[in-house]
């Protein structure tokens, strides 16, 4: 099966590279944007897909600062 984790800041954690692209956006031209936030996506292919949260606690997400949401695809 094929999977896709997607990773997230938690909300009200520190993140510099989407303040970074918040900065840099409107310098480049790109006007009404906000909140922006600078996540990760892991794909992979799994045999059994009930191991996937325990792979996202302890490995592919940090679960102190970042939220992480699994999406199963046949």
């Amino acid at each position: 099966m094929r999977a896709r984790v997607l990773i997230r800041p938690k909300a009200g954690i520190l993140d510099p590279q989407g303040q970074a692209v918040e900065r840099a956006l409107p310098a480049l031209g790109f006007s009404g944007v906000a909140n922006v936030h600078v996540g990760r996506l892991i794909e992979l292919d799994v045999e059994d897909s009930n191991q996937l949260p325990a792979m996202c606690e302890r490995l592919l997400a940090n679960p102190l600062i970042e939220d992480y949401e699994i999406i199963e695809s046949a």
